[in-house]
């Protein structure tokens, strides 16, 4: 079976087609357009100026995916289309759910409706063929990202419970925003990121940042306070300190260790109490190096017998693979009533 997929949630245009055989996936093409020179001197995305690009690039991006994947496999025919239709931005939702139903109409193809954060979930699968998914349920599952920041509990591929999620910013709206703060640009996380290696591995800071939550005994979030004692910091300092290189770099490491301790925290707890045989990591933050490092280490120092899932880097961010893989999952839900399918921006797992 070929699945091409469409996702446009946000401000990245992506296609891909690709192979299912059974629970194994094989990427004949995954294009991804980027929007971040576009959106970038806004401090973030523009939802009108995404649809725009949004709408020209579909074309563009459609026709380099059929070429790349004609390199890759002899036949190229497509049995399946699946597009995102939530949740996202409501005007790049749209862009790709009507291309989606213009494609599947020319091709008298069916067309499958995914769930965004599903497909960071299941972002997962896109692994290695002989890698296998058995005995890894209950698991527990982290999507953190821009705008998402959720705990799930998994019972198997479909059936979902979402036991906490954020109540203001998410993890990843706090790094661009913490970013922002400190003149540093869009998008945060991976500048943050950066400049945080610059500190010694294991020295502490003379910054002390809160860990909203992080001790409550429910499995929500917030980082808009964690974004605020960033700025009310930084406005206490000279130009002189909050300008200089230490003061950055300190500020990036221990905002993001805050960020990455509350997750740790509440992650781990939901893992004991729910009997997780797998912890799993999803969403555009889940790339970030040191996150992926510690979440390592004290599953491997607590829970030596559970699995740590978690997508490589390039999987982590918005990418139409994803789709296609829970697409695979959904064949049931394949529907010609094209009319039907409509986005949902605040469409929940």
């Amino acid at each position: 079976m070929k699945i091409l997929a469409i996702d446009t949630s946000c401000d990245d245009t992506s296609i891909a087609l690709i192979k299912a055989e059974k629970t194994h996936f094989k990427i004949l093409s995954n294009i991804i357009s980027s929007q971040i020179k576009i959106h970038k001197k806004w401090g973030g995305v523009v939802p009108t100026l995404a649809k725009r690009e949004h709408q020209k690039n579909l074309p563009l991006v459609f026709k380099k995916t059929l070429n790349k994947a004609k390199s890759a496999s002899r036949r190229t025919k497509i049995d399946l289309v699946a597009v995102t239709i939530g949740p996202g931005l409501e005007p790049c939702l749209w862009m790709g759910v009507n291309f989606a139903k213009d494609l599947a109409k020319k091709l008298n193809l069916k067309i499958i409706p995914i769930n965004h954060i599903e497909a960071h979930i299941l972002a997962n699968w896109l692994r290695p063929i002989g890698e296998n998914f058995k005995n890894i349920f209950p698991a527990i599952c982290l999507v953190v990202s821009g705008g998402h920041t959720q705990l799930i509990l998994i019972r198997e591929v479909g059936k979902y419970k979402i036991l906490g999620e954020t109540r203001d910013d998410a993890a990843g709206e706090c790094f661009d925003k913490a970013a922002r703060i400190l003149g540093l640009g869009y998008p945060g996380g991976p500048i943050i990121s950066k400049l945080a290696k610059k500190i010694n591995n294991g020295s502490r800071t003379s910054i002390i940042l809160p860990r909203p939550m992080m001790y409550q005994k429910n499995y929500d979030f917030s980082f808009s306070g964690l974004k605020t004692a960033v700025l009310y910091d930084f406005r206490a300092q000279s130009p002189k300190i909050r300008t200089s290189k230490k003061y950055i770099q300190e500020m990036c490491s221990e905002t993001q260790q805050a960020i990455i301790d509350v997750l740790i925290k509440k992650t781990i707890r939901a893992a004991r109490e729910f009997r997780a045989k797998a912890v799993i990591l999803g969403g555009g933050v889940a790339a970030n190096e040191e996150l992926r490092k510690q979440f390592r280490e004290i599953i491997k120092k607590n829970f030596p017998n559970t699995k740590y899932l978690i997508p490589r880097p390039k999987f982590c961010t918005d990418n139409a693979a994803m789709i296609g893989v829970t697409a695979y999952f959904h064949q049931k839900e394949a529907t010609k009533n094209w009319q039907e399918i409509k986005v949902n921006a605040n469409l929940k797992i």
